[in-house]
């Protein structure tokens, strides 16, 4: 299990190109929402993120409906795991009902310049590009809770109506990014 550190206030999003699963190539610029944006970086395989993908994607869809632009970010090494592949990424998007790209980040860079740690992490970012949440989707860990109180989401909204996110963030953890060996 791996946890991120505590939100960077200010930290700038860093720019992207990767390619999704739709087929189409993406930066920062296309997916930032009018009111901010969220980096959300993911996988197929991690058990964290098997038990809250369909909540994820509930959530993408709320965050939207806001004016918050969504994208997810797969880097795990796909050589030694391959349920992290670029195909299956393809499968886990449409499994899920994804309303959002689902970049692959093959080379790790995106997740290397934005310090991503596990799977999932939650970069939530303001209308300048700002970062001001950097915690969980909600207290759910491998167990999806019912009912569970909106931290991704509410920390979102909040960030949409004052640019500011909340102060007292919980990190949120599950698999460590799978990083290609140094060769």
């Amino acid at each position: 299990m791996a946890s991120p550190p505590i939100c960077d206030f200010g930290w700038k999003a860093v720019d992207f190109s990767l390619p999704g699963t739709d087929g189409r190539t993406y930066t920062l610029g296309d997916v930032s929402g009018p009111k901010g944006t969220l980096i959300m970086f993911i996988c197929n395989h991690c058990p964290y993120v098997r038990s809250i993908s369909k909540r994820i994607a509930e959530e993408a869809r709320a965050l939207q409906e806001m004016g918050i632009g969504v994208a997810a970010i797969c880097a795990n090494d796909a050589t030694s795991h391959p349920d992290d592949s670029f195909d299956n990424m393809k499968l886990f998007a449409e499994a899920n009902g994804f309303s959002f790209p689902y970049l692959h980040d093959e080379s790790q860079a995106v997740a290397h310049a934005y310090d991503a740690i596990c799977t999932p992490d939650f970069f939530g970012f303001n209308t300048a590009g700002e970062l001001q949440y950097r915690g969980r989707l909600d207290a759910s860990k491998t167990t999806l809770i019912a009912g569970a109180r909106r931290d991704l989401v509410e920390a979102m909204r909040m960030v949409a109506e004052t640019g500011q996110g909340p102060r007292e963030q919980i990190a949120s953890m599950g698999c460590s990014i799978k990083w290609r060996s140094a060769a």
